[in-house]
This record gives structure tokens, C-alpha cells and sequence, in this order.
């Protein structure tokens, strides 16, 4: 009786112990399986994280302009013209961001920027590739379709191939570039026309004898060129405010051993209150060039060459106002008016000045220039920054489609 009851004991404890084994061993393995499952979850947000994004969009523009200064565009009642398709490609991968525009003209087909970035952290970012110089007012100095007198000296709006690197807070600032040459290569780029650019570049320097719209017979390349921008941005009650300076030097590249230089200096303000916006800025450049006393250097975009004074300063003052509406298809109307003047330039070479009013129309994906200029030696108003002439009009408007 006592052996039976004892061998009965000593099963049920064995068949515990195997039961406990297997709870055990069921435990461990439902472990094993949520943190597979926390490890899967992990796994797919970070995919998640560091998938490709990409935005693909672009715009279609055309533009009638009404001349004063052409007899035969006058007798025509004005014409209209084709000008620009683009196509606008943005994106991220993770912290790494890309994004470039391709244009298409009747007249040439341009690159207006390419290039990779890399978010350090919340206010640090660097780009490689071909990239706005950080220079004065930015996104853009100006209102209008014609920008300011500054863009047709390269120093709005203007994009070259370097590196960038910008730190940014709500009130600071700062953005470092070098540049180690054009968007097309410098002088001795891979292209076959210098000319066909979005942004002006000097490529040459104007010689005795040639004309204002020659092509060079002395050419050039910027290089090197290293660019420092601050901005700091202060608030007052309605009324925010923004201070900024920027410099850049750099040098001319020739075809022989000849030096040369360039440098720019700006400072800048601009003020927001309630719907009203002012842009101010002054700015002064020069080039130098080893062994040479120059007056015009020769400037090339839009596929025609062009020049520039070799040293001047521009002042420049802008005001808008914004205007939110209910007009059909309208939801908003920006008036303004830009105003630059371009003094101090070398020997006899008269004063610019340019002067845009006008009103930005929004209508959806509809957007619409209409500016009136009143202009005297102005780049498409009918004359040259080294011109002699008369005081020029024209009517402009430019409307396209973003999509």
C-alpha cells in the first residue's frame, strides 16, 4: 500500500514538473514572439521614416507685351509670345533631400538648379549641386516678373555650382557657400553656347571696338567664389522686421595667366506688417582684372550676350500689399510697386533706373503678372547698364498654369 501510494506521488510530481516545463517553454516563445513583433513594427516606421517622397510639378507660362520703344510691335496692337515649360522635381529620402527644375524656352533649354541637401538637425542644412547664392533679400529682392535692376548684374536671384551650408533659427540666420564655378562649368564648361542660362554670369570681359551685345573676345570664368549672408529678424508687436548683410569675393578665371577679381557687398531690410511688405537694399560690386583698366564686363543669359558696368551701386525699394479677395475664380491680388536705380558706374556710363508697377493675380493654379515699366538703360525694356538712351515704357503681362 505504502510503495503504491509512493510511486503515485512521485508521477504526480513528474507529470507537474512536465507541465510547468511546458508553460514555461509556451511563455518564453509568446515572448519570443512580441518582441518579433515589436522588432517587425520597428522596423516597418523606420522603412516608413527613410522611404523615398517624391513631388513632381511644373508650370506652363506665356506672355503678351505691349512696347513703346518698337514701332513695329506699336502698329501691331503688341504680340504675344510662348515662354517657358518647366518641369519641377522635388523630394527626400530620410534626412537626405534632392530637388531640380528643368525650362524649356523656344530659344533654349536651361537647367535652373539641381541639387542634393542633407538635414544635419532642425536648423542645420547643407546642399551640393547647382544652388542660389545666398545674397541679399532672398527667396527673390523684388515683386515683379522683371525682378530688379540687381538680376541683370548677377546679384538676384543668381545660381552657380558649389556647396552651401545654412543655420537657421526663428531669429538668426547664417549661410556660408562656395561656389567653384558657374552653373555651365566656368570657362572652359562642357557647353556649346555660354549664353544659354537662367541667371546672369559675367563670361568675359568687353574690350575696346566691340559692341555692347558682341560676343567676347576676351573670355572669362568666376570661380572660387565664396559668399557670407546673416540675417537676424526681430518682432514688434504687428510689425516683423528683418536686417540682414551680405558679402562675396571671389576670382576671374582666363583663358592666358591673366588675375582678376570680383566683389559684392548688400544690406538689406525688410519689414511685414499686416498685409503691407517693404524691401529695401543697397548694394555695390566691382571686378578687377590684373593689368587692365575696364569699364564693361560681358554678361551672357537668355542665349544673348549683354554688359555691365565693371563696378556701380544699386539702390533698391519695393512695396506691396496683399489684398485677399472674392472675385470668381480670384482669391487673392498683390499690388506693388519696385523701384531700383543703378549709379556710380565707371567713365561717361549713364544711370539705370527701373520703376514696375504692378498686380500679381491668383487664381488657383492660375497665375498672372500684369506690370507696367518705365525704364532708361534697363535690360529688356529697350536698352543696356551701359547704355545712352531714352526713357522706355512697356505693358507686360505674363500668366501660366502650375500644376
Amino acid at each position: 500500500m505504502r510503495t503504491t501510494l509512493a510511486m503515485s506521488l512521485v508521477a504526480l510530481a513528474l507529470a507537474s514538473n512536465a507541465n510547468a516545463n511546458t508553460v514555461d517553454q509556451e511563455l518564453e516563445s509568446l515572448k519570443a514572439r512580441i518582441a518579433q513583433l515589436e522588432s517587425d513594427k520597428a522596423n516597418e516606421e523606420a522603412a516608413a521614416e527613410t522611404k523615398t517622397k517624391l513631388n513632381i510639378g511644373g508650370a506652363a507660362r506665356f506672355q503678351y507685351a505691349y512696347l513703346d520703344y518698337s514701332e513695329s510691335n506699336k502698329d501691331r496692337g503688341g504680340d504675344f509670345d510662348f515662354d517657358v515649360f518647366r518641369l519641377d522635381v522635388d523630394g527626400s529620402h530620410g534626412d537626405l533631400l534632392f530637388s531640380a527644375q528643368y525650362r524649356w524656352h523656344q530659344y533654349m533649354d536651361i537647367v535652373h538648379h539641381a541639387w542634393v541637401g542633407y538635414d544635419f538637425d532642425e536648423k542645420q542644412q547643407g546642399k551640393i549641386g547647382i544652388t542660389q547664392v545666398p545674397f541679399g533679400i532672398l527667396t527673390w529682392a523684388s515683386n515683379s516678373f522683371f525682378f530688379s535692376s540687381n538680376f541683370y548684374t548677377g546679384l538676384e536671384d543668381d545660381y552657380d555650382f558649389g556647396l552651401n551650408y545654412t543655420y537657421k533659427t526663428d531669429i538668426n540666420r547664417f549661410d556660408f557657400a562656395f561656389y567653384k564655378n558657374d552653373e555651365l562649368g566656368g570657362i572652359d564648361g562642357y557647353v556649346s553656347d555660354r549664353t544659354e542660362r537662367y541667371s546672369y554670369d559675367v563670361i568675359g570681359v568687353r574690350a575696346d571696338g566691340e559692341g555692347t551685345y558682341d560676343a567676347p573676345s576676351i573670355e572669362v570664368g568666376e570661380t572660387n567664389t565664396l559668399n557670407l549672408r546673416y540675417v537676424h529678424n526681430f518682432k514688434f508687436d504687428d510689425v516683423a522686421l528683418e536686417l540682414g548683410a551680405s558679402g562675396q569675393m571671389g576670382q576671374l578665371e582666363f583663358a592666358d595667366n591673366t588675375d582678376g577679381d570680383h566683389t559684392a557687398a548688400a544690406i538689406h531690410g525688410v519689414v511685414n506688417y499686416d498685409r503691407w511688405n517693404v524691401k529695401l537694399q543697397l548694394t555695390d560690386y566691382e571686378y578687377d582684372v590684373e593689368g587692365m583698366d575696364v569699364e564693361q564686363m560681358v554678361v551672357g543669359a537668355y542665349a544673348f550676350y549683354d554688359s555691365i558696368p565693371a563696378e556701380a551701386t544699386s539702390y533698391m525699394a519695393n512695396v506691396a500689399y496683399s489684398l485677399p479677395v472674392e472675385l470668381g475664380p480670384i482669391s487673392n491680388l498683390t499690388f506693388y510697386n519696385d523701384y531700383t536705380v543703378v549709379t556710380d558706374k565707371p567713365g561717361a556710363l549713364k544711370d539705370t533706373f527701373m520703376n514696375v508697377t504692378g498686380v500679381a493675380i491668383t487664381s488657383g493654379g492660375l497665375y498672372t503678372y500684369v506690370d507696367f515699366v518705365v525704364a532708361e538703360n534697363q535690360p529688356f525694356i529697350g536698352g543696356s547698364m551701359v547704355g545712352d538712351g531714352d526713357t522706355n515704357k512697356r505693358l507686360n503681362i505674363n500668366f501660366g498654369y502650375y500644376f
